[in-house]
């Protein structure tokens, strides 16, 4: 048997129990296999029954050849932003809601990796964004984000105000309850809420879908995905009541003379799906459109 990934690390939603049998018959199932394994130390901590290695997600992205993402797309979005760097793949399986990103069901989970283990799989890059807080020049702080990178209101009832500009070119100020960059992959989590549209991941673009606007001709606008895009809270907004989140989670600050920059990340991450994998049957599935008639 021709093992092409020798050693997988495993990363798990660890705070919920609903994971632990998944996690159990799938280390049975790579240790008969002969593989080398490690799960994330945190969920070995809290699973009663592992006796395997455990080690940190740092030493899982400096060791593996693969990581296996059990829990939902939050999880693997969560891999992704600590395992770019290491151009390590990630392969996702569900057990959370939606899943676009984490494709492999529980039920039919090995023998879909008892094909993906011998190179029967497909393989896809796609790249992440990186936000940048503080001084043009000298930021203070820097976010990567799968999703999105958000600034919103926070805390109050009303819009914030705010100066766009793409590669240096000065798009627009609007007023608004804020405004979504997202990325390809992004392009079916909050963009979509906000009335953006679905692009394919396949696409070098960026999509800046306004959030709320004062302005109804506000539209959301797809742009290059090497653009640069730089963002400045002005008018009477008090930076206080500002955010920038990236993916739903990390949360910066921003003063008035901050510049918020938003690129791609020069490391992408790497995809593993089955074999056939068809990001149009995901869409049909996850958002219930209509199949073919059966005739």
């Amino acid at each position: 048997m021709s093992n092409i990934f020798q050693s997988i690390g495993m990363l798990a939603r660890h705070r919920d129990e609903a994971v632990g049998d998944t996690l159990l018959r799938l280390g049975a199932f790579l240790r008969e296999r002969g593989h080398r394994i490690a799960l994330e130390r945190e969920a070995a901590e809290r699973l009663d029954g592992w006796s395997q290695a455990s080690a940190t997600r740092e030493e899982i992205a400096r060791s593996s050849d693969l990581v296996i993402v059990v829990g939902g797309d939050g999880t693997l979005l969560h891999a992704a932003r600590s395992m770019a760097d290491r151009d390590v793949p990630l392969l996702g399986v569900n057990l959370g809601r939606l899943g676009f990103l984490t494709d492999i069901s529980p039920d039919n989970m090995l023998d879909t990796l008892d094909r993906i283990l011998t190179g029967d799989y497909d393989e896809e890059k796609r790249f992440l964004l990186r936000a940048e807080v503080g001084p043009p020049g000298r930021p203070d702080a820097s976010r990567k984000a799968f999703n999105d990178v958000v600034i919103h209101k926070w805390n109050i009832a009303r819009m914030i105000e705010f100066e766009t500009h793409v590669d240096g070119r000065f798009v627009e100020t609007q007023r608004a309850d804020g405004l979504i960059v997202a990325t390809p992959t992004g392009s079916t989590a909050y963009a979509l809420s906000g009335g953006g549209p679905l692009l394919d991941p396949a696409l070098n673009a960026l999509v800046m879908v306004p959030i709320c606007p004062h302005t109804l001709s506000n539209r959301p606008i797809v742009v290059s995905g090497d653009c640069v895009i730089d963002i400045a809270i002005c008018g009477r907004t008090d930076p206080r009541n500002v955010r920038i989140t990236c993916d739903g989670g990390d949360s910066l600050k921003a003063s008035r003379e901050d510049r918020i920059r938003i690129r791609k990340d020069e490391h992408p991450i790497r995809l593993i799906h089955p074999s056939g994998h068809d990001h149009f049957n995901i869409l049909r599935a996850k958002l219930g459109w209509s199949g073919h008639p059966v005739k």
